[in-house]
């Protein structure tokens, strides 16, 4: 087994020191993702706006390195307001559905130029999803 630090030309990155994704075998450890663009530059916005930039992110470079949302396994994700909590949990749902992945959301923390922040750890789409019988 090895580490690997997979990035495509248009994968966002920072401009602080982490790699966006880290794989290891068939899993992909994925940074912390917020409302910037492509290059790292942060875009101030509204809760939403920034929590569906942040998902959109991390949708990217999971594309970017050959898995998706469905072969997320756990995701911690940051808000800074906790008024912002309804909002955060009916667009988690347009992001993941069930089974959802494991999950710990802390709030009332972030500095003041970031309202959302989520990172994952996700499998390849070539590892089989055994999903819970109903």
């Amino acid at each position: 087994m090895k580490i690997e630090y997979p990035r495509l030309p248009d994968t966002p990155t920072s401009h602080l020191p982490f790699s966006p994704c880290v794989k290891v075998g068939d899993f992909l450890f994925i940074s912390g993702q917020a409302s910037v663009d492509k290059t790292g530059k942060i875009i101030s916005d509204t809760f939403e706006n920034e929590c569906r930039r942040a998902f959109d992110n991390l949708k990217k470079i999971l594309e970017d390195v050959g898995s998706d949302l469905e072969h997320v396994i756990s995701t911690r994700n940051f808000v800074r307001d906790p008024a912002d909590l309804p909002r955060f949990q009916e667009i988690y749902k347009e992001y993941f559905k069930p089974p959802y992945p494991a999950r710990t959301t802390v709030a009332g923390c972030l500095g003041p130029n970031l309202k959302f922040e989520t990172e994952a750890v996700a499998v390849l789409k070539t590892v089989p999803i055994e999903k819970p019988q109903s």
